[in-house]
């Protein structure tokens, strides 16, 4: 093995066993445990597990309370996902319009949510949507609308938990487009806009191919970040009212650490594992297909 080799083994070894011990090796227990009744019986004596092959597999699918789950979770992640994207590229558009001054000090503005605590903001974000004493309903009662629950109506509770969560999250993407703009030929742009093209063509058919690669990494994220959902409406919400906000992570963690069933917990986890596989096995194809990977 010659010096250049050992020295990039040191530099991937630690990398690799990092990945081992964080992702691989909790993956594999996580499917082991999902083809067992572990639960709490069994926390205190090992002799209590039992091999239920798919047994816990069967048994979500019979639960209406998991299917609840499942609609729930693909109605946030099929709202969520182009709202946030949407959002995070329509301000790194405007950030990067070169009428746009004190660009460094709106970037920073802007990306802040995205680094603060999670809890503490979710907990600011429920006062705001308080039935009486929030700063929105106050907003329209100065208007003449009546207060709204938000966070205590079904109709309503998802709509609320998303706007919270796309503030929370579109700063990340944000940046990412702004670098991805910045690479956009300026040249192209410029050319189009002499032979007559308006605005949207030029988004259409310069900057949308150019930040191709930036919007697939965005949609990746996305889509996985919502499919495990589970702290906004935990904290705001308690997954109700009636339900209406229980995400199949919420669900999980319902049945690993309310009721001990680690077992049917570890089978979530794992269908929650295969199906953003999946889905981003899918987003890669089409990304390959635009040659955006």
């Amino acid at each position: 093995m010659t010096r250049q080799s050992r020295a990039g083994l040191g530099f991937v070894l630690p990398v690799m066993i990092a990945t081992v011990l964080v992702l691989v090796i909790p993956t594999i227990g996580a499917a082991l445990l999902s083809v067992t009744d572990f639960d709490i019986y069994a926390l205190a004596d090992v002799a209590n597990l039992r091999f239920v092959g798919a047994g816990n597999y069967a048994e979500l699918l019979r639960m209406p309370l998991f299917w609840r789950a499942v609609g729930n979770t693909a109605m946030f992640t099929a709202i969520g996902v182009p709202a946030a994207i949407a959002t995070s590229l329509g301000v790194a558009l405007l950030i990067s319009s070169a009428t746009v001054r004190w660009k460094p000090v709106w970037r920073v503005l802007l990306f802040a949510p995205y680094v603060t605590t999670l809890v503490a903001t979710a907990v600011v974000w429920r006062y705001l949507f308080d039935l009486h004493n929030g700063l929105l309903n106050y907003v329209l009662s100065r208007i003449g609308v009546a207060p709204v629950d938000w966070l205590g109506d079904p109709r309503t509770s998802i709509p609320a938990t998303l706007i919270f969560i796309v503030w929370k999250a579109f700063g990340y993407n944000m940046l990412v487009f702004i670098a991805a703009l910045s690479t956009v030929p300026q040249e192209l742009a410029e050319a189009a806009r002499l032979d007559g093209a308006g605005a949207w063509a030029r988004f259409r058919h310069v900057t949308l191919p150019a930040i191709g690669p930036a919007l697939l990494l965005a949609a990746v994220l996305s889509v996985a970040n919502f499919i495990q959902i589970f702290t906004e409406p935990y904290v705001m919400t308690h997954g109700g009212p009636a339900q209406s906000t229980v995400t199949v992570l919420y669900f999980m963690f319902d049945q690993g650490f309310t009721w001990w069933n680690l077992g049917m917990a570890s089978a979530v986890a794992m269908i929650v594992f295969v199906v953003i596989l999946l889905v981003t096995a899918v987003q890669a194809r089409v990304g390959k297909r635009n040659e955006w990977w």
